[in-house]
């Protein structure tokens, strides 16, 4: 189905559980406590195991691709948001699969078309509704949780209403981080960690996006302005596993 670029599909509605004045800013329920879950990558069985909790979910994107079930993950990911019991931040592989079923011009890896090939037709609906509706940054009192990346702008503004949009500046570093053009032996582009060390002193950025690291848990890193990020993804689908926090 094609779409003109940067527009959703006509048949395209928002789901109808998220209020309008919420699109771009989803809440948190006051009151509740968090589970902060870590990249799935379609590992679909270790992430019914985090989800089985009466916190409050947020995930912190790529739901999908390189693990056995992409489409079970969205499932269940989706079942929490309508639900009211979970979130999901947006992350480069969910808008790229988005962007896929939407007909846009993206290149469809092998990892991404064995994820098309596990969706039936409702699925690919809910995928476009929901990743649509996800917030690319969400802001919780002394904590924000991204995918990729910190920018201050991100401190000041609540999330753009994307539309499956090329991303462009904040939005971009908050799905790929900052790229510094080269290329790493593993074939990855190499991504810079400076901006950690413009996260303001008591504040924390959660986020995913690459596997800091080297012991299998979160990664931990303090910047230089006193602020501190938390690198979630543990290799879940790739190899490694998922990842989660509780927040107190």
């Amino acid at each position: 189905m094609k779409s003109d670029r940067g527009q959703l599909p006509g048949w395209f509605e928002a789901p109808t559980y998220l209020h309008t004045e919420t699109m771009n800013g989803p809440v948190i329920p006051a009151g509740v406590k968090i589970r902060v879950v870590g990249d799935v990558h379609g590992d679909s069985s270790a992430f019914a195991y985090a989800v089985a909790t009466d916190r409050f979910i947020v995930q912190l994107g790529d739901l999908i691709d390189h693990g056995p079930d992409s489409a079970g993950t969205l499932r269940t990911m989706f079942d929490l948001v309508e639900s009211g019991r979970g979130l999901f931040i947006m992350g480069n592989h969910d808008l790229k699969l988005a962007r896929a079923l939407a007909g846009e011009q993206v290149r469809i890896e092998p990892v991404v078309q064995a994820t098309i090939g596990q969706m039936d037709d409702g699925l690919k609906a809910r995928t476009l509704q929901h990743v649509a509706a996800a917030p690319v940054w969400l802001r919780h009192r002394s904590v924000l949780f991204v995918h990729g990346g910190f920018h201050t702008a991100m401190l000041e503004q609540q999330s753009p209403d994307h539309g499956l949009e090329r991303p462009q500046g904040p939005v971009a570093r908050a799905l790929y981080g900052e790229p510094t053009g080269r290329i790493q032996a593993d074939g990855y582009p190499e991504r810079s960690l400076r901006w950690v060390d413009r996260i303001p002193r008591g504040f924390t950025v959660y986020c995913g996006h690459d596997r800091r690291s080297n012991d299998g848990r979160p990664y931990v890193r303090h910047g230089s302005q006193g602020g501190t990020a938390i690198f979630l993804d543990t290799g879940a689908g790739k190899g490694g596993h998922l990842s989660w926090i509780d927040l107190p």
